[in-house]
């Protein structure tokens, strides 16, 4: 009998020490909003959520997050998640994820620049990274929120390419003077006027 109540104690103290733990990390996220670089921190959705582009702006949903998809937590405050989803970066409501209890401390995510050929290939064949291509195109600020996947409204066609690639599937309609398209990605569709874009969502819930 002691020993049973020996063994449960401890059980008991282990999870306490747990739930401090996260409580602990998410205190200290929520103090810092930002994760350093070299610990990952993970969460799962209880719910299906939306992943906003910009937390002030609730119209601005990039995808629709499915419950029980795992997150990358980039950091916090007191309601929103800033998350990274299938190389997608944006907020979550908090609430909707499960926090893992404990972060993974991991080497710093060094991903390998995306090379491309800048002019005629018998002219040149001068490469240069992804993100020194798009800052010399549309200066540091931009580029920063091009290599990040962001999108809002009234950038260009080829912003958006730049930013999230080519679509899978394009449906125009040609109205008067004006040029509708809707791009179709593999969660999302965005609406363009005019090589413009002015609305998009999730596909399969439009």
């Amino acid at each position: 009998m002691k020993i049973f109540i020996s063994l449960l104690l401890i059980l008991i103290s282990l999870n306490a020490g747990a739930q401090d733990n996260r409580t602990i990390v998410l205190r200290d996220l929520e103090k810092s909003q930002v994760l350093p670089d070299d610990v990952r921190l993970t969460g799962v959705m209880k719910q299906a959520s939306r992943l906003f582009g910009e937390k002030d702006d609730l119209t601005s949903v990039i995808v629709v997050v499915p419950k029980g998809s795992v997150v990358d937590i980039l950091g916090s405050d007191t309601i929103y998640l800033h998350v990274f989803y299938e190389e997608m970066e944006g907020y979550i409501f908090k609430r909707h994820a499960e926090i893992n209890e404990a972060p993974a401390v991991t080497k710093p995510v060094v991903r390998p620049a995306e090379d491309i050929t800048v002019g005629p290939v018998d002219e040149s064949r001068q490469t240069v990274s992804r993100f020194s291509y798009l800052e010399n195109k549309y200066g540091s600020s931009m580029a920063a929120r091009l290599m990040s996947g962001k999108i809002w409204n009234g950038m260009d066609a080829e912003m958006v390419t730049d930013s999230w690639g080519k679509p899978q599937k394009i449906n125009r309609v040609i109205s008067g003077n004006k040029i509708k398209e809707e791009w179709i990605y593999r969660n999302t569709w965005l609406y363009m006027e005019d090589d413009n874009l002015v609305q998009w969502g999730p596909v399969g819930n439009r």
